[in-house]
């Protein structure tokens, strides 16, 4: 082999690792095999959405990258606004924003906060060892008015297509889609809405053009006059890439972040309803032409069951079901498992899930995610309020996990646990040994089926319950870079 050849291969493992895209394919010749190394991804990005407009808002920010294999040494991770500032020198210049926070090392939490209902969108990078599995929770407290109680999101990664299903345009809520540009260039975003008739009528979504290093909260009552309580919104990039997230805020139930659900797919989890929840709704909606008819279950501690009138759900095609199941969950821990009945057809759902009752009610969403995979890492944990829910929807799992350091103080501590098929358990989540501040959860796939995760953040503030859900899909911290183990001198010619 030639050194363009050793130059090729190598330059296509170097862009596996800073893109993270998943798998890479060289071109290889016949009899030869290649096997894929796991390698860390070397750069990711992630962007938070601008936490309120509320001038009682308290909003903080926790980081934390586990401590990866194969990472090396070196790089950094920093978070600051979106927007850059004026250098208050020269016209139209600007200079980089300070950032709101930068961690000192993997395996650590860092925190930053900002207060009231002026803080911006923030864009995020990490490089080198403190890439692989980066992530970061931005948590809001709102005292009182619409909206009021605890909202959290895991920040995400930019892509160009998203789906949401639970949005709503109906009176009592007021729901955002936001739009964060984290690019020299513009973006081009269209917004889609889907109602229980199909299609809602509406132009005003389409080519909304998202300026470059810019952050817009789109209202969605802006975009159609229809008035519907459960829809589902598709936002499609036309050019560039954003990240999107929808903040739903209700004038008596609370509110929260509802972030996308995973990629289209047959069957779906919803994992970590809260035990005490008094209402839970589920929105679902397929983009095929056909119908799909799915398969309703509760992994509960003791199985799969089934809740009472609600066997199945018959979804139309382009058009959103929601169907209430009250308290399903009967005081247990439990997760929606969505399965097709006959042939299988693409699905998005979610859960709008409430606590409490009467005047002392609180919402937060729920959207059916990807499994753990290799790891998935949840931040901004404390020593009272959290909760950690798994399931294990097919097969029996063993998942290992592990409360990192605190934020100001104490050691990582790991546990392991086993999860019976069909079953969902709150787990007895592990605390760092002397603790002070805020830690990270971090979860493992040890052996057995596909495991899902969820955790719940509880305070209550001023009587009300607030809580918020955030899943635990796979980090794709790790990325597949294929190893040649065959003579590949055929590509010299």
């Amino acid at each position: 082999m030639n050194r363009t050849t050793l130059s090729f291969l190598a330059g296509l493992a170097a862009l596996a690792a800073v893109t993270g895209f998943a798998t890479l394919s060289p071109p290889q010749a016949a009899g030869t095999a290649g096997t894929a190394a796991e390698l860390p991804v070397e750069r990711t990005s992630l962007l938070c959405p601008a936490p309120s407009t509320s001038d009682i808002a308290e909003t903080s920010y926790t980081s934390f990258t586990p401590v990866t294999k194969g990472a090396g040494s070196g790089g950094k991770a920093e978070l600051k606004a979106a927007a850059e500032e004026s250098d208050g020198k020269s016209a139209g210049k600007k200079k980089a924003a300070k950032p709101v926070l930068a961690p000192e090392e993997p395996g650590k939490p860092a925190t930053g906060d900002t207060s009231g209902g002026d803080a911006s969108a923030l864009v995020g990078t990490a490089e080198g060892e403190f890439a692989p599995g980066w992530t970061v929770q931005e948590t809001t407290e709102v005292a009182a008015g619409a909206g009021r109680g605890l909202q959290g999101v895991n920040c995400s990664a930019p892509d160009t297509e998203f789906w949401f299903p639970g949005v709503s345009t109906a009176a009592d809520r007021t729901d955002y889609v936001h739009l964060t540009n984290p690019d020299d260039s513009a973006a081009v975003v269209d917004i889609e809405l889907y109602g229980k008739d199909g299609a809602l009528d509406s132009t005003l979504g389409e080519g909304i053009t998202v300026a470059p290093h810019s952050s817009d909260p789109i209202l969605l009552s802006t975009l159609t006059e229809e008035k519907q309580e459960n829809l589902t919104v598709h936002v499609n990039v036309r050019s560039g890439r954003v990240g999107a997230a929808v903040q739903a805020l209700d004038d008596k139930l609370g509110g929260d972040w509802l972030a996308a659900s995973t990629d289209p797919s047959g069957s779906l989890v919803l994992p970590g309803i809260p035990k005490d929840a008094t209402a839970v709704r589920l929105v679902a909606f397929t983009p095929s032409d056909s119908d799909a008819d799915l398969k309703v279950q509760l992994a509960s501690p003791s199985g799969l069951i089934t809740p009472a009138g609600n066997e199945t759900l018959h979804v139309k095609g382009g058009m959103t079901t929601a169907v209430d199941l009250g308290d399903v969950t009967r005081g247990e821990a439990g997760s929606l498992v969505l399965t097709p009945t006959d042939t299988s057809v693409p699905v998005v759902a979610a859960l709008r899930v409430v606590r409490g009752k009467g005047d002392d009610q609180e919402t937060a969403f729920i959207p059916a995610t990807r499994p753990v995979g290799t790891r998935a890492t949840v931040a901004d944990n404390s020593a009272k309020g959290t909760t950690l829910s798994l399931t294990a929807p097919t097969r029996a799992a063993t998942v290992k996990v592990t409360a990192s350091a605190g934020s100001e103080g104490g050691e990582a501590v790991s546990k392991t646990f086993t999860l019976k098929a069909g079953t969902t358990e709150n787990v007895e989540v592990p605390t760092p040994t002397g603790l002070k501040g805020t830690y990270a959860l971090t979860v493992e796939h040890v052996s057995g089926g596909p495991v899902y995760g969820a955790r719940t953040l509880a305070a209550t503030a001023d009587g009300v319950p607030g809580f918020t859900v955030q899943t635990l899909p796979d980090d794709r911290g790790m990325v597949a870079v294929p190893e040649a183990d065959e003579d590949l001198s055929v590509l010299q010619k």
